[in-house]
């Protein structure tokens, strides 16, 4: 018995051996390289030809760090704590509303103020180019450097200068800033007579109240099912997704669960309260950038077969983040843990530590994902976002479409049309005619707005490949005829039917936000939404929607 206990006690002490050398060596890693470091950027400081400013240097330092662990790891020095406030809590100080840069003029303009903000209550509209703050030139500032100058201290008041088409004055308002809240559930409403529609934007301290208000206000109002779109919802605090997930399952359900390397960052997270409703069919629409809590809700409730997902697959944010504060005022995001929703799987898709050849994060084959069940019996899988039952693949928008709605033109035409309707039809009815539009392929038409269509670039790179290789002669009629065909014509682009048919919509979207704005923009764009008709059809035949829910045989 003593050799035994000599043996094991040896066999201890050899483990715990091991184990301190292998801590000596980490921590003599971790000191060299950070002296390491520390002599690099004081010879930098002292031999570098120019004068470097030390935070602008060691941020660089930082970041490059940061951004090689994951995504979300992040820093926030003193002065930009307000993004890191405004990230988790939804709130800023400042006058609410939406600014883009205005090429034509170099100056920002406003796009749209928010409904109830002090921009629109001072007078502010879509359209107004602004000239100065405070008596200081704006031209050649970017929006990052207009924004902040219109965000600012709660209670301060400031002179802001714009010019207003149709106006030949400029125009000046005082404007006291005041704290601004982004709504999470900007706007809900019924999509049919028994069917409730929720657009939840983000989540944030106290979004689930929000939610829950919208989902009674919807029972009242005779809804018998309902469609939550998540789609680019970006997450936010766990606690939240918890919240709104108990609204639709009993108390003393598992919603998530954390691992990390610390025992302290692992925890586990229960619905605690009484559910609002456990019957009600639900669909959840969701899409690529559907992340995080959104990924944890819409997760559960499959897990759970709570409800129907409808939409792309999301994205696959399974990472935990916590805030610690840095000396000197400063705050570090960092990543802690992987959640696990109801099942057992970990959604992350990406890893950020080992990078394919062309510098993107890896992700986890299909084929290596592993199947999980959900609490019926239906197979899912981990490694890449929330797989939706119903999938619908999103339409393929030709480039001039894109190009179209980011161009000045598109933002005069706008301002056009406003300034010559006094009203429009509510929200979800309002349409362009033929002759709007053809006023706005004319206006196109006598811009400076040019197209270069993506075909052709490709054709260029073809014909060059081909006079390379000799062989260009051969096929000149049938490289001509292709040319002819693929012709990047500006006005045949924009009549072209599916061009025609996303531009206005892109148009009257952004019409019907300057008279009703963000909710009337939400409601507009459901009138030819295809996952929510995906919706509607699953919710209106209640056996098929049963079946979605059940495992196959």
């Amino acid at each position: 018995m003593k050799k035994v206990f000599l043996v094991m006690g040896l066999g201890l002490l050899s483990a715990f051996h091991v184990s301190a050398q292998k801590d000596s060596n980490r921590n003599f890693e971790l000191l060299k390289n950070l002296e390491i470091f520390g002599d690099i950027y004081k010879q930098l400081d002292m031999l570098y030809v120019d004068t470097l400013a030390a935070d602008t240097v060691i941020e660089w330092g930082i970041n490059s760090m940061l951004q090689r662990v994951d995504p979300f790891t992040a820093y926030y020095p003193e002065n930009d704590m307000d993004e890191l406030k405004e990230m988790t809590t939804g709130k800023y100080a400042g006058i609410g509303s939406v600014i883009r840069y205005y090429k034509k003029e170099d100056r920002v303009m406003i796009i749209e103020p928010w409904e109830d903000s002090p921009a629109n209550e001072a007078g502010v509209r879509g359209g107004d180019i602004i000239l100065s703050i405070d008596g200081k030139d704006m031209k050649g500032k970017t929006n990052q450097e207009v924004s902040e100058k219109l965000r600012g201290d709660a209670g301060t008041t400031f002179e802001l200068t714009v010019r207003r088409a149709g106006v030949e004055e400029p125009l000046s308002f005082k404007i006291t800033r005041r704290n601004i809240t982004m709504p999470a559930v900007p706007y809900y409403g019924m999509v049919s007579d028994s069917v409730g529609y929720i657009y939840f934007d983000r989540f944030v301290s106290g979004c689930s109240r929000d939610f829950r208000r919208a989902v009674v206000a919807l029972k009242e109002q005779g809804a018998k099912a309902l469609v939550v779109d998540m789609r680019g919802n970006p997450g936010g605090p766990l606690n939240e997704a918890v919240e709104v997930t108990n609204l639709f399952i009993p108390r003393g359900q598992k919603v998530v669960y954390t691992k990390g390397k610390l025992a302290s960052v692992n925890s586990e997270h229960y619905t605690e309260k009484e559910p609002l409703d456990v019957n009600i069919p639900v669909a959840v629409l969701v899409s690529r950038s559907t992340a995080s809590s959104a990924e944890i809700v819409s997760g559960a409730l499959q897990d759970k077969d709570r409800a129907v997902i409808i939409g792309e697959r999301t994205y696959g944010k399974g990472l935990v983040q916590i805030i610690r504060e840095v000396p000197y005022h400063g705050s570090l995001k960092v990543t802690t843990s992987r959640y696990y929703i109801p099942s057992g799987r970990c959604i992350q898709a990406y890893d950020s530590r080992h990078l394919n050849p062309d510098g993107s994060a890896g992700t986890v084959p299909d084929s290596l994902t592993k199947v999980f069940y959900t609490a019926g019996g239906r197979e899912v899988r981990d490694g890449g976002g929330i797989q939706p039952d119903v999938v619908i693949e999103p339409d393929s928008l030709p480039s001039i479409v894109y190009d179209i709605a980011s161009s000045d033109v598109a933002i005069e035409y706008i301002n056009k049309y406003v300034r010559e309707h006094e009203s429009i039809a509510p929200a979800g009815e309002f349409s362009l005619t033929d002759e709007d539009y053809a006023d706005f392929v004319r206006m196109v038409a006598e811009s400076d707005f040019t197209y270069k269509s993506r075909t052709e670039e490709v054709m260029k790179l073809l014909e060059r490949a081909a006079r390379f290789e000799g062989c260009y002669e051969d096929a000149k009629p049938e490289f001509e005829a292709l040319a002819q065909k693929m012709n990047g014509d500006v006005t045949a682009g924009l009549e072209r039917p599916l061009n025609k048919k996303e531009i206005k919509l892109i148009l009257e979207n952004d019409i019907v936000s300057r008279y009703y704005f963000r909710r009337g923009a939400i409601r507009q764009q459901l009138k030819d939404d295809k996952d929510l008709k995906a919706a509607l059809e699953i919710l209106a035949d209640t056996e098929r929607y049963r079946k979605l829910l059940k495992p196959e045989k």
